[in-house]
């Protein structure tokens, strides 16, 4: 719940990119979704927002080497079950979640709550979706890592997170 999420992800797409990486950036279809109808979605229309998230990110890692996603069904599955009480979506979530990401970072709360549009809710929400989310990755054996700090320094944090990943993916053999 605005912890930089898109700021971080579009900084890490930018940087990767520059390096001679094939990188897709992923971005939030929730997002997209609150600006097209102008509302947060219903409890029936969360499956298919979660489906195209992974569908997405699916349809990215086809070409290219790297993808960073602002987000994936994950997300989707923990705002089902703090909004709705919902808990449905975690099984295939986590399982997609395992399958498709090679590494989460998962920001820290250190950045002060903005507004940003109608899909967020307030401060007092992170931490309790800080709570799901941890223990949704938890429960998907996702190798994950926290980032913090302001500005550039969150960014280098994350982007060295992002190229111990790749070179240790690098360095591994070959089936």
């Amino acid at each position: 719940e605005s912890t930089g999420k898109t700021t971080l992800a579009r900084t890490l797409h930018g940087r990767l990119a520059t390096e001679g990486r094939r990188v897709a950036l992923v971005g939030e279809v929730l997002r997209e979704f609150c600006a097209r109808h102008g509302r947060t979605p219903r409890l029936d229309e969360q499956t298919a927002i979660a489906a195209e998230q992974t569908r997405r990110i699916e349809a990215a890692a086809q070409s290219h080497d790297v993808v960073v996603a602002d987000t994936t069904a994950l997300m989707i599955a923990v705002y089902s079950d703090y909004v709705f009480g919902d808990r449905g979506l975690y099984e295939q979530a986590e399982r997609d979640h395992a399958r498709l990401a090679s590494f989460t970072l998962l920001t820290a709360l250190d950045l002060p709550w903005q507004a940003d549009g109608v899909q967020r809710d307030g401060p007092h929400v992170r931490a309790p979706i800080d709570a799901l989310v941890r223990a949704a990755l938890l429960r998907s054996g996702a190798a994950h890592g926290v980032v913090g700090g302001q500005g550039d320094a969150r960014h280098d944090a994350a982007h060295a997170s992002v190229q111990r990943v790749l070179s240790r993916s690098a360095e591994a053999p070959k089936r």
